[in-house]
C-alpha cells in the first residue's frame, strides 16, 4: 500500500525539513511553477530516470492534482524505493512556487 500525505500535513514538514521532493508533471509545467525544492522528474520519462534516485532516502511524490504522482508512487514502490503520494498535489500548496 503506498503512502500518503495531505498537503496541508506535507507543508507543514516542508517547512521544519529538508525533504527529498518530486514533482513529476511535464518539463513545461513544472517550469511554470513549483514547490520550493522540488526536483524535476516527469511521468512520461520516470521509466528511464528513476536509477538517478537514491533507494537509502524517503521521496515525497507531486504532480498537479494528485494522480500522476500516485502512479509515479506505485512504480517507485515497486522498484524498492521509499516514497509517500501528496494529496492534492501543486494546485492545493499554499504558497509561493518557484
Amino acid at each position: 500500500m503506498i503512502k500518503s500525505i495531505p498537503m496541508p500535513s506535507f507543508k507543514e514538514l516542508h517547512q521544519q525539513k529538508q525533504v527529498n521532493l518530486i514533482d513529476v508533471r511535464e518539463r513545461d509545467e513544472y517550469e511554470s511553477g513549483h514547490i520550493p525544492g522540488a526536483q524535476n522528474l516527469p511521468l512520461s520519462e520516470l521509466q528511464f530516470s528513476f536509477q538517478t534516485l537514491d533507494k537509502a532516502k524517503d521521496y515525497f511524490i507531486v504532480c498537479q492534482s494528485g494522480s500522476r504522482s500516485l502512479m509515479a508512487s506505485q512504480f517507485l514502490d515497486e522498484k524498492g524505493f521509499h516514497v509517500t503520494n501528496i494529496e492534492g498535489g501543486t494546485s492545493a500548496w499554499q504558497g509561493a512556487l518557484e
